[in-house]
This record gives structure tokens, sequence and C-alpha cells, in this order.
């Protein structure tokens, strides 16, 4: 019988391969955890918590690393940053792990994988840190806010100034605060297929938490989840993993008025479609009403599409390979809804990608707002005369969401359009100027994003 695999091995590995690499580290734990779907399930939340712990902490394990050792973490060789981080992180947040047990497997670590000769290192810094460890002293708010909040949420500093330059200190704090919590799955009911009522009562019957949506009806909260693909009513489409400030959209644009006026089904342009959130939504709820057309840059993410629009059973939805910086001259005054759901900077969403903060920058927070204004540009001439405009993002930066949306309005055929009726009671109060919606995290309990809703001005000449 083989031998019981080292799961801290495994965990260090894949943390290096974060570390050298630009490989996110919830695609990285995805990788290894399909590759292991048969291990242990206790040994595969382990690696998982390990991994998103040190990853998501890794200011704060830096942080008191440097309290400690006269080599600071960033001169020290990758594979050892990573075993020093790895046993903070047990000593400060993982109370089944004896700090004792911590150290000697860190040693262990650092003795297999060649570094023999820094194993006493290893020892020396992390046996310091177990002894002094509630004698650290971390930044205070009347030392520096922002070395304070930085540390304390584990938020690049640069970062957290940045935060504060748009919100203020108090809605800095709430943002933070919810970068770090660790949120049920949301998931989306496929109304054709279920309902609410019945879907709830088959998970529970699985021991899954389950909770109403807050905001809009078609969603469901589930807590303890472990496999998402082995949740009941997955694999025949019965619902759809998905946020809800993302579902927002299809209500805010309010289709069925469309609709209405209409004697052939809507056309709807989705331009950064995958994995389907969005798209899938509009094709589920308008069926024949509607035909929705999904773009997105590769095939890889168009096989995702594909996949979704299968496994929901979506006869109205079609998929494309397409960049949509590039013109579609065969798409001028076609669309009557057109989806600009586009590339951003991912801060309203940290909490579930928690190394977003480290591979961001700020000159990428430029250059994205210049790249979405391009995408927004082709998508405005892609509408019909009167035809919506969904612009959206999942971030919280002015630059990348309202700076853009008021671009709009002074460089394109573009007019506001109402959306405060459309938007859930209890949301209203973050709508502005009654045609930009920003949810902030810690102020929803939803993913920080932000959506505008534009109407092609109808005497444009249509060729």
């Amino acid at each position: 019988m083989a031998g019981k695999e080292n799961i801290r091995l495994l965990v260090l590995e894949t943390l290096v391969q974060i570390e050298k690499t630009d490989i996110f580290a919830k695609d990285a734990l995805h990788k290894l955890l399909y590759q292991k779907q048969f291990m242990d399930k206790q040994d595969r939340a382990f690696i998982s918590r390990m991994v998103e712990g040190v990853t998501e902490y890794q200011v704060r394990l830096d942080y008191v690393i440097n309290s400690f050792s006269k080599t600071k973490v960033n001169k020290c060789k990758p594979l050892i940053r990573c075993i020093l981080r790895m046993g903070v992180y047990q000593m400060l947040y993982m109370d089944s792990v004896p700090d004792e047990a911590a150290c000697n497997e860190c040693v262990k670590l650092a003795k297999q994988k060649g570094f023999s000769n820094l194993a006493g290192f290893v020892n020396g810094v992390l046996r310091n840190i177990s002894r002094n460890i509630d004698k650290i002293e971390y930044p205070t708010e009347e030392d520096s806010m922002i070395s304070y909040l930085s540390v304390n949420y584990s938020m690049p500093e640069w970062l957290v100034g940045q935060i504060i330059s748009w919100y203020g200190e108090e809605s800095t704090k709430s943002v933070l605060a919810a970068s770090v919590e660790t949120k049920d799955l949301t998931i989306r009911v496929n109304e054709n297929n279920t309902t609410a009522e019945e879907l709830t009562k088959r998970l529970t019957e699985q021991n899954i938490k389950v909770t109403p949506g807050y905001y809009v009806s078609e969603a469901l909260h589930l807590g303890n989840i472990n496999y998402v693909r082995r949740l009941p009513g997955f694999m025949n489409g019965d619902f759809f993993v998905q946020d809800e400030s993302s579902m927002l959209l299809y209500h805010i644009a309010n289709p069925e008025n469309e609709i209405l006026e209409k004697e052939s089904p809507l056309f709807v342009l989705d331009l950064c479609a995958a994995p389907g959130g969005k798209c899938t939504h509009f094709a589920q709820m308008l069926g024949d009403n509607a035909l929705v057309e999904a773009r997105d840059l590769t095939e890889q993410k168009i096989s995702l599409l594909e996949e979704n629009k299968e496994r929901l059973a979506l006869d109205n939805m079609q998929t494309k390979v397409w960049d949509a910086l590039i013109p579609d001259s065969s798409l001028k005054n076609s669309a009557d809804i057109v989806i600009a759901d586009l590339p951003c900077s991912g801060l309203g969403i940290i909490s579930k990608k928690n190394d977003i903060k480290y591979h961001i920058n700020r000159e990428q927070l430029v250059d994205l707002a210049n790249l979405q204004r391009t995408i927004l540009a082709n998508a405005a001439v892609y509408l019909k005369p009167g035809g919506i405009l969904l612009y959206s993002t999942c971030t919280i930066n002015p630059a990348e969401n309202r700076e853009n949306a008021e671009w709009m309005l002074s460089h394109l055929q573009l007019q506001k359009d109402s959306i405060t009726a459309c938007v859930p009671e209890n949301l209203r109060e973050y709508v502005i100027e009654d045609y930009m919606l920003q949810l902030l995290p810690g102020e929803v309990v939803c993913d920080g994003f932000f959506i505008s809703k534009f109407r092609k001005k109808c005497d444009v000449y249509k060729e």
C-alpha cells in the first residue's frame, strides 16, 4: 500500500508555483484539487485552507516574519519565503496545529527540498516567533492609518491609500474588512427547470446550508460546500454559480418592456461573456423572446460558454470567438441590448480572488480604464437607435466605472436611462444620478460591483 501523500509538501509546491508565475492562487488550487480529487476530504480541506490563507494574509505574514528575521522576506529564496509564511500562518490562524508541529514540519520541508543549509534559519525564525507571538507589535491607527489597515487586512499599502482617496477612511475599513471575510457560495436558480423552494429542499437534504437571496428571488446562498459539481442539480442545469450583484444586470435592463414594443425576438449581445453568468441569465429568462449572442476572446472561453449553454439547455443562445477591442461592422445598428461587462481590476471581488491585490498596480488601473473605452465605443455602434447598453464591472475604481460612464455621455451617441425603479428597494441608496449603481463590499451582502444603463439616441442616423 502506497504511503500517505505529504499534504504540506503539496501546499508548498503550489505556493512556490504561485510565487514564481503569474498564476492566481484559485487557479493553481483548482488544478491541484482536480488532480487529487480522490484524496481524503480532510486533506483537501487542509490544502485549500493553507494555500488560500497564506495567499490572502501574505502582507500580515511578511510583517510578522520581518519583525523577527534579520533577512527580510523579499531577500529570502522563494521556497524559503513560502515555508516561513506557511509556518507563521499555522501559528496565527490554525489552532488545530500546535506551534511545535508547525515549526518541525517547516524544517522538514526545507530539508526535503534540498535546503538543509537553511533549515537552521527556518527553525530559528519560526521558534522565535512562536515564543513571542503574543508580544508582536502591530501598527496602530495612531501610528499610521495606512500601515494599520495594510497589515490588519493584509492589503498592499499603495492600494489602501488609493481606496482611501476614493471613498475615505471609514468606507475603506468596511471594504477591507469584507475582503478577508469568508462568504457563502451564491447560485442563480434555473427557473425553467425547478424553483428556489424545490432546490432548497434538495440541497438541505444533503446538509447544505441554504439562505434565500437578499436582493433577487432567483438567488440562493449556500454554505458547507465541498465540490460544486457534485451538488444536487448541477449537472442537469438546475442552477448557475453567480453573485447577486451580477444578477442585478438583468433586472436593471428590464427587457420585458422592450419585448412589448417588438414584433420579433430581441437580439442581445454580450461582448465579454465568459463564463456566462449574464448571457445565460438573459437567455434563461427571455426564452423564445430573444436570441442571445455570447462572445469572448479565446476558444477556451467559448468552450466554457458552450458547456454552460448545454448544461442549462439554452437553445436561444449562440457563441462566437471575437476580440471585443476589434470593431465588427456586421453588427452595426443590430442589437436591442448590448451587455458590456468589461475586463477590470476586480477590486470588488478580492474576497473571492484574494491575490488580485498582488497582481494589480497603478499603471494597470489606468490602462484598464482606457481599454474599456475602446470596447464601449464599439458597443455603442452595435446598438440600434433606442437600444440599451449595460456597462458593468466588478471593481470599485471610479476610473473604471463612474468616470467611464460619464465619458460615454460626452463622447458617444448615448443618453442616460433610469434604473432606480428597477433596483431592489434595499439597494436604492446606492444609485447615483438615476443611471448608475455602485455597490461596495462591506456595505452590501454581495460583491463590489458597478452597473450603468444607457440608450442610444433615437435621432442617430441609421444607415
